[in-house]
């Protein structure tokens, strides 16, 4: 715990400049900041979760460093939708309103790079990135996201997050009525069924290989028209990743204008497992309802520690993870 006494010291540190570039926006800008300064929270991850946790603290006049390699998950998504006032927008369009709006707060600073490993120390946490760079501070707030483990199947990573889709609530209004398709076998298979089948009557199941879908299931799957092929697939057919066709190995083919797929999921940071942070079975992070991790003083938002891949909940849970955050620097020093 960071006392009164110690919190006053850190303040009496000597000022020395060190310019740090942002890619967090159209302009490269330089900010400068005291050598070897200690944060009160620094965020890694300036997308989503990441900048509506960054607003919170700013507001709370917190000093902030937001750590971003400029690489979002969504990179490839044209649109976000199902986002009260941003709906249809493009994903870039929507954090660069957002970044012109947390760099109003003087207290909040920007890193451009790679936060490549954590540890504790006797402030709080140290965070070290690619080039060697270290900073400290009380607080560690995790924005860092996931990565998904596209398929070995020719044309997924170029549809990915256009016409390979993951969330109907996020796209599945743009193939309504579509002829469609669910990558998935099992249990997975029938739920993604049942969901999707409310934005389409043209709906098939491909389970790339022998279905384990149960023969209940199978029954309720046969009697809401929904075809399920037990082909292995060949690759995709698409055009700048609009798909057109999907190709079997036996040579047969199936039209189609998007896939709902859900791949598995990694995280995209180590430093969570360095610093101790309890991973679930899912390989999403575990925090309580106040975005706080297994590790105290550290809290984890958007989608790295919740199924639910949107933008709306990423900016939610954000807001959650900064204002709790600020409520616990609050009982140490009080």
């Amino acid at each position: 715990m960071i006392t009164r006494r110690k919190f006053l010291k850190q303040g009496s540190l000597a000022l020395t400049a060190l310019s740090l570039p942002i890619s967090l926006s159209s302009k490269t800008e330089i900010v400068t900041m005291r050598k070897n300064e200690i944060f009160d929270v620094i965020i890694i991850g300036g997308s989503y979760s990441g900048l509506s946790a960054a607003m919170s603290l700013g507001r709370a006049l917190r000093k902030v460093l937001i750590i971003d390699s400029g690489k979002p998950c969504n990179i490839q998504t044209p649109f976000s939708h199902n986002f009260l006032t941003q709906d249809g927008k493009t994903p870039k369009e929507i954090t660069e309103i957002a970044l012109e709006q947390v760099k109003k707060y003087k207290t909040i600073s920007f890193y451009n790079g790679l936060a490549n490993s954590g540890k504790k120390n006797e402030n709080g946490y140290e965070i070290i990135t690619e080039t060697g760079n270290k900073f400290e501070s009380k607080k560690i707030i995790f924005a860092t996201g996931v990565k998904d483990i596209i398929p070995n199947i020719k044309g997924f990573s170029e549809c990915w997050g256009k016409s390979v889709i993951h969330c109907p609530y996020c796209h599945g209004y743009e193939f309504k009525n579509e002829k469609t398709g669910i990558l998935a076998n099992g249990d997975a298979a029938f739920e993604l069924g049942k969901l999707i089948n409310n934005w389409t009557n043209a709906l098939t199941i491909f389970t790339n290989g022998k279905s384990t879908i149960s023969k209940e299931d199978f029954s309720k799957l046969t009697k809401h028209n929904i075809n399920v092929i037990e082909k292995e697939i060949d690759y995709i057919s698409h055009e700048n990743g609009a798909i057109n066709k999907l190709f079997f190995k036996d040579g047969t083919n199936h039209e189609i204008k998007a896939i709902y797929a859900r791949p598995k999921i990694v995280q995209n940071s180590e430093i969570t497992k360095q610093i101790g942070c309890e991973i679930m079975d899912n390989n999403i992070i575990k925090v309580n309802p106040f975005q706080q991790t297994t590790q105290y003083g550290v809290y984890a938002c958007g989608d790295n520690s919740s199924m639910i891949r949107s933008v709306s909940n990423a900016v939610a849970s954000g807001t959650i993870a900064g204002a709790m955050i600020n409520r616990e620097l609050i009982e140490e020093t009080f």
